[in-house]
């Protein structure tokens, strides 16, 4: 016993008091509460792609894109959903600088639809496209906002022949970029080349679930990723030569983010030697110029065929790496495993959010810039999406999306662990402004802080966009 009473003790407990293991007792008040702040300067801001939210598929001469056909066959969309209107956004910018002002985002991370601009993939440049994002950036900036422009994310003009399976796509998309950059650059000074490579390669030319819907054989498949890491660099490099003044130019990449199911040194070396192995034939190539040879081998007579000088071209050098994180995949060490580690698989009881893929694991935050770092010592990092999916059902005309809430604050948690620790991150983009188009799922999965009444296209604030704010009033988790 202490030798306090008990009537004493619980008078100490009303006032707020702990008591030691030795009968100290310590105010609430006098114990340092954890720091969640982030670094001075550190930026806040939101993402978002032009097919999801632009609408105005047919306006302006605009091009049609792979998407367009994707999405209007049949079977291929949740109840057969297109981008033709999306968040009608080509006409309602404005609108939505003013929900990213009201939020007192420093930064928002947007995309071009290239058929806007070369609505046959190249040519001639259509002149209405490129007023249109004039217009889009003035606003931004009007409004205190800094622009972080995505040259591609996934809509592909739909005339380029052969698509990605064509290598001279990669070229038609460095003079696109190219032009773009020489035309913003007097204002923007941030860009991404591409958007996730992974999808727009993987998941539309081997699973055949996003635009343009093929399973081809692994050949084909190497080889498209070959191009998107080709386009890529040749973005890289016509930014540069066309660019006005000092710019900084980066990649946002899906990269698989491993995490220790053990934070021992063994089980961490095994999840750095799988983030490197596993994400070989994307930014492992882009950071290291070269193929690696167990990727190589693996592949044998279906490894991408690269032409010479290549891989110089993919690995030039970048300002920043840009992460789109969302779910993490556990890995534990194993000496008998072939590569020495093992994946571990996700179960079925495994939390989640809504969407079936968006396993919930907010370490992936933290491991993913850890992991970059330590593997390619890029300048800089930000994490360009990071976001989930929620039901969000309407209350009383509110949306109390606290499982949204709840997944935010665990993994701005980790971030905020990452950067305690020193690593160079700069900002993070929350996907996503507003619910919109998400892609094969079409409307059905609501990703936004904002609540889109797609029949209306009223914005509405979600729980989450308040606690966002104050986030970023503070900087620093609440």
């Amino acid at each position: 016993m202490t030798g306090y009473s008990r009537r004493e003790i619980g008078k100490a407990l009303g006032a707020g008091a702990v008591l030691a293991a030795g009968g100290a007792a310590t105010t609430a008040a006098s114990a340092a509460p954890l720091d969640l702040s982030f670094p001075q300067g550190f930026k806040w801001g939101c993402a978002t792609a032009a097919y999801q939210i632009e609408g105005a598929a047919k306006e302006d001469g605009r091009g049609p894109t792979n998407w367009d056909i994707f999405s209007h066959t049949q079977g291929k969309t949740a109840n057969g959903d297109t981008g033709d209107v999306a968040c009608d956004s080509y006409h309602r910018y404005a609108e939505d600088t003013q929900l990213l002002k009201n939020l007192g985002v420093s930064t928002y991370r947007m995309s071009l639809a290239w058929s806007r601009i070369f609505p046959n993939g190249k040519g001639k440049p259509n002149q209405k496209g490129v007023d249109h994002y004039n217009k889009v950036i003035d606003d931004l900036l009007a409004n205190g906002i800094t622009p972080y422009v995505t040259m591609f994310h996934w809509d592909l003009p739909a005339a380029l022949p052969g698509g990605w399976q064509n290598r001279d796509t990669s070229y038609a998309f460095a003079d696109y970029a190219g032009y773009m950059a020489g035309q913003l650059s007097d204002r923007v000074k941030n860009f991404m080349t591409v958007n996730e490579l992974r999808c727009f390669t993987d998941l539309g030319h081997a699973q055949g679930i996003h635009a343009p819907g093929l399973k081809l054989p692994p050949a084909d498949v190497n080889q498209v990723r070959h191009h998107g890491v080709l386009a890529h660099g040749l973005a890289v490099q016509a930014i540069r030569a066309h660019g006005k003044g000092p710019l900084q130019v980066g990649i946002a990449d899906n990269t698989s983010i491993f995490t220790p199911a053990i934070e021992t040194d063994e089980h961490i070396a095994a999840t750095r030697k799988a983030m490197r192995e596993e994400n070989a034939m994307f930014l492992t190539a882009i950071m290291e110029g070269k193929y690696l040879d167990s990727y190589l081998t693996e592949q044998g007579a279906a490894a991408p065929k690269v032409q010479a000088g290549d891989m110089a071209i993919i690995s030039s050098p970048l300002d920043f790496v840009a992460l789109n994180i969302y779910t993490p995949n556990y890995v534990r060490a194993d000496p008998s495993a072939p590569k020495g580690y093992v994946i571990l698989p996700h179960y079925a009881q495994s939390p989640r959010m809504a969407s079936p893929w968006l396993y919930v694991g907010p370490e992936a935050l933290y491991w993913g810039p850890r992991l970059a770092t330590e593997l390619w010592g890029p300048k800089a990092l930000y994490i360009s999406e990071n976001g989930c999916s929620a039901d969000d059902p309407i209350a009383n005309g509110r949306i109390d999306d606290s499982d949204r809430v709840m997944y935010l604050r665990n993994y701005l948690t980790e971030l905020h662990r990452a950067t305690a620790e020193g690593y160079p991150l700069k900002g993070y983009f929350l996907w996503s402004l507003m619910d919109n188009f998400e892609w094969a799922d079409g409307y059905t999965k609501r990703f936004g802080i904002h609540y889109v009444d797609f029949a209306t296209q009223k914005r509405t604030p979600k729980l989450s966009a308040a606690w966002y704010k104050e986030l970023i009033a503070r900087n620093r988790v609440v």
